[in-house]
Parts: C-alpha cells; structure tokens; sequence
C-alpha cells in the first residue's frame, strides 16, 4: 500500500511539474528538453530557431548550461528594418548573427522573481551582461519585466519563466541589439 502511494504520488507531482510550465507558441515546454528542443517546437520562435541555426549556436544552447535566453518572437525580429533577417542569415554576416543572437543570452539561469528582486535591490534598473558583451538594462514597469539594449530599443517580458533542462527561457517581444 505504501508503495503505491507513493508511487502515486511520485506521478502526480511529475506531472504538475510539467503542467507549471506555459505553453509557449502553441506548444507545450518541457523542462526536461534543451532550449533548442523547446524553441523548435514554437510556433512564435521559427524565426529564432532560423537564426541560432545559421549562426552556428545549436550545439551550445543544446550544452549543459545553465542558460536564460531572452528569447525574441517572430513579431520581434518583424519589427526591424525590412530585409534585416534575410540579411543576417547570409553567410558572410555570421559573425553579427552571433553577436546579436549572444546578446539575448546570459550565462546563468535567472528566474523573473530574482531578476525582479535584483531590479528592486537596485532602485530599479539592473544591469544584465550577456555572454555577447552585451549589458540590458533590466527594470520592472507595471509588474511586467523590460529589457532596454544599448541601442534603446525596449523588450517587454511576454512569458517569463519557461523551464529548460539546460535553464529558461523568458519569451520576448523585440530584438535587442548591440551598440553598434
């Protein structure tokens, strides 16, 4: 009896630790799949997905991590100058994918509530440094997380929290860039 009971228990909480996670692009996110994993079944990230392809970066965000990605929708890389992406995934502009893409990435997994705990401890901007040198400015507004890049472009955190075997993912709606 014991054993079943626990045995019950077991799948029960596996199974609420799955159901924790949003759905993401119209797909479930497990967090027992890489960042990649999960990315290639959104929806909302093919375009993403294109990108970290192109630039090389699929065995790296596949590695053990831990990772956050500030990961950009389609909607996102749609808002910059037309021609942009199809630019960026040439051949020969690898080198400004990957620092554009690394600019999303941090090199430790960051969960909203310490990000926004960082934020507050802060008086309300933290510095975040990105594995491509990048430094997003964190702040909170309107309890939503915003990322602001060196170029002033503002991200809003649309999903937060999205749980990876190798870290998180907090889905965003722009693409942040490098100074320039």
């Amino acid at each position: 009896m014991k054993l079943r009971l626990a045995t019950a228990f077991v799948l029960l909480t596996s199974g609420l630790a799955h159901a924790e996670n949003p759905m993401v692009g119209g797909a479930a996110m497990f967090d027992t799949k890489t960042i990649v994993e999960n990315a290639m079944n959104s929806s909302d990230h093919t375009t993403l997905v294109a990108a970290v392809q192109a630039a090389g970066l699929v065995e790296t965000l596949q590695g053990a991590g831990p990772f956050t990605v500030f990961a950009p929708t389609n909607e996102a890389f749609a808002k910059l100058p037309a021609g942009t992406v199809d630019t960026l995934l040439k051949p020969e502009n690898k080198e400004s994918l990957v620092k554009i893409l690394t600019c999303h990435v941090v090199g430790k997994e960051v969960m909203a509530e310490a990000l926004g705990s960082m934020i507050m401890a802060d008086g309300g901007k933290h510095p975040v440094e990105t594995l491509g040198g990048c430094v997003l400015q964190a702040s909170s507004e309107g309890g939503m997380i915003k990322l602001t890049d060196e170029q002033g472009n503002v991200a809003t955190v649309t999903i937060a929290d999205v749980k990876q075997s190798n870290g998180v993912i907090h889905v965003i709606d722009t693409v942040m860039l490098p100074k320039m």
